[in-house]
């Protein structure tokens, strides 16, 4: 029984998912819209898939950009994707898809004032439009989560691996691609050598969109970090 008060961010994007799978897990999941949501405890807050130009201009216009950036900064267990992992990243490349854009909205879906608190360097949509959208099947980096039988490491910092490889099934939505690590972050989950989600202390990211597939693997770890 999870029994912690997480977070979810509900300006756009995937949200729903993500609060109906937490619930699930016998967690207690709140909509963070404005700031005064954010300034209540919390145990751990998920920032979901979307759109990550529309989310950074709301973070920003509802005033809980920095607020968050802090609490993450401090140590509250994260847990992005998606657009997520586009706002936690240091770095961001590339202005994603613009095609069909004019001048004026192909400026603004360049522009991502992110919260920057995740050491890689991410790439936007850089999948394509040809692969807007695809399943596939990665492995589990990441050592053994609490609930698993067998494995050889247990730890949070996704330092220790499991004994035997993990298949992890994986939905990706026109997704971005992590191109660089900094030597704080550690790979939990890679897809034919090309790391798909990684750990950096108490933040998770991914590219993909855990709360689509029915492997709980990325929340046990999430939920982990919170004992």
């Amino acid at each position: 029984m999870c029994r912690r008060r997480i977070g979810v961010l509900a300006v756009q994007g995937a949200f729903a998912e993500h609060a109906s799978r937490l619930r699930r897990l016998g967690c207690e999941a709140v909509e963070l819209r404005r700031a005064d949501d954010v300034a209540h405890p919390l145990d751990g807050v998920v920032l979901p898939g979307g759109e990550s130009t529309t989310q950074s201009r709301l973070l920003r216009e509802t005033g809980m950009l920095g607020p968050l950036r802090a609490l993450i900064a401090a140590g509250l267990p994260t847990l992005g994707t998606c657009a997520g992992l586009i706002l936690l990243a240091a770095r961001v490349e590339g202005a994603g898809d613009l095609r069909g854009l004019d001048a004026a909205a192909a400026a603004g879906r360049a522009a991502v004032e992110g919260l920057r608190t995740l050491d890689v360097t991410v790439s936007r949509n850089a999948y394509g439009r040809q692969l807007g959208s695809f399943h596939a099947e990665g492995t589990w980096e990441g050592g053994a989560s609490p609930d698993d039988h067998g494995g050889a490491g247990t730890a949070t910092d996704g330092r220790a691996a499991s004994a035997v490889p993990v298949p992890v099934p994986l939905t990706f939505i026109r997704a971005p691609r992590i191109e660089r690590l900094g030597p704080g972050a550690r790979p939990l989950v890679t897809l034919g050598g090309q790391v798909v989600a990684v750990q950096q202390d108490a933040q998770l990211a991914a590219a993909f969109h855990p709360e689509l597939d029915g492997d709980d693997r990325l929340y046990r770890r999430f939920l982990e970090l919170m004992r």
